[in-house]
């Protein structure tokens, strides 16, 4: 079977099927409104959803052929693991990496708004010291590329995107319709994700690149105050339709039937990260109250605020960096580690520190009982 192109001059479409996409817009940009009132409602939520930044690193990662697990890439961080294969760190690595860029994303947002230059910098982030960190970090590229079976040749790909010397005006254009008027936002977001993933700009990281816009176009267009909504759990789960629906867009000038199945993996997230963020928010109020009474510190807050942001941790760390006299912090320690809060994952030994676990908070992130 012959590659599919690049759907040259058929940026952004001329027409969408309105009507079949009216009965998912309604209820996607609900699920969106919902999600961002469960953010004003969770304090601090930057810190309270941050399990759910690294799951979503984990998962869109995933789409790509990584394996690493939410909990390896927190034990990890924690130095909790023994050495890992070298494929394994690798994986790991690019998970760590796309939480990076996200979180570089968000603060270059506070002096210009999404564009190319965000986008080239996010994807510097994302390429520094991983795979792929000899193909120009940060770079539009300047060679052709093709999608298709590792090693392939060009005339057994899948999918062709344009040649080289187009992408920077491809990308112009993008960014264009970025802050062009639209009937509908969200209809907006689905044309310019896969326009992105059509150009395929870089020569690698793409994929893991065109899935953190999303949250970054939810906040531009004030859908969402902070960029905590993410997609990649749904794509994940429907990768093979995902990709044909992608190819569809330059091989059958089908827009309509890829923003159909982008309004979908809104609504179906939607609902799903609404419910993990109200069940990481019950959670919160329900241990605010046990750890102040098990502790009767003043610093009890603190300390489950920290065991929040790090769910997988060296005992040293928290001492370290929580802000807690080293006194206290043992002592709350030991405490929530009796009361079974935190569980040990690696014991101390010597010089060594203790990893421990929050399970009740690593669940919820994993959407199923791993600890």
């Amino acid at each position: 079977m012959a590659p599919v192109r690049y759907h040259e001059e058929r940026f952004p479409p001329k027409a969408l099927d309105w009507p079949r996409l009216a009965r998912l817009i309604g209820p996607a940009s609900a699920a969106v409104a919902r999600f961002e009132g469960i953010l004003h409602a969770i304090p601090n939520a930057d810190v309270l959803l941050s399990p759910l930044t690294t799951q979503e690193a984990v998962l869109s990662s995933r789409i790509e052929g990584t394996q690493a697990t939410f909990g390896e890439v927190l034990e990890y961080e924690a130095g909790a693991t023994d050495a890992k294969s070298p494929e394994k760190t690798a994986d790991i690595q690019e998970v760590l990496n796309y939480r990076r860029a996200m979180t570089h994303a968000v603060k270059m947002r506070e002096k210009v708004p999404l564009s190319q230059r965000m986008v080239k910098e996010a994807h510097k982030v994302l390429m520094t010291g991983v795979r792929g960190e000899n193909k120009t970090p940060g770079e539009y590229r300047r060679v052709a590329n093709w999608i298709g079976p590792p090693g392939s040749k060009v005339e057994e790909a899948r999918f062709i995107p344009p040649d080289a010397h187009k992408v920077a005006e491809a990308m112009s254009s993008w960014e264009k319709y970025i802050h062009a008027p639209a009937i509908d936002p969200l209809v907006q977001l689905a044309i310019l994700h896969a326009e992105f993933e059509s150009v395929h700009p870089f020569l690698d990281g793409n994929g893991r690149l065109g899935r953190l816009i999303v949250p970054l176009f939810l906040v531009e267009k004030k859908l969402l105050s902070s960029p905590n909504f993410y997609i990649s759990d749904f794509l994940e789960r429907h990768r093979d339709e995902y990709y044909d629906r992608l190819l569809a867009v330059s091989r059958d000038d089908d827009w309509s039937g890829w923003c159909e199945f982008f309004l979908t993996a809104v609504l179906k997230q939607g609902e799903a990260n609404d419910a993990r963020a109200k069940a990481i928010l019950s959670l919160y109020k329900e241990r605010k109250d046990w750890i102040t009474e098990v502790t009767r510190s003043q610093h009890a807050i603190r300390a489950l605020d920290w065991f929040f942001s790090r769910p997988v941790f060296r005992t040293t760390d928290f001492v370290e960096a929580a802000g807690i006299p080293r006194p206290t912090a043992n002592r709350i320690l030991v405490l929530v580690k009796e009361r079974k809060l935190l569980r040990e994952l690696r014991p101390g030994s010597g010089r060594r520190a203790a990893v421990l676990a929050f399970p009740e908070l690593v669940n919820i992130a994993e959407g199923r009982s791993v600890l």
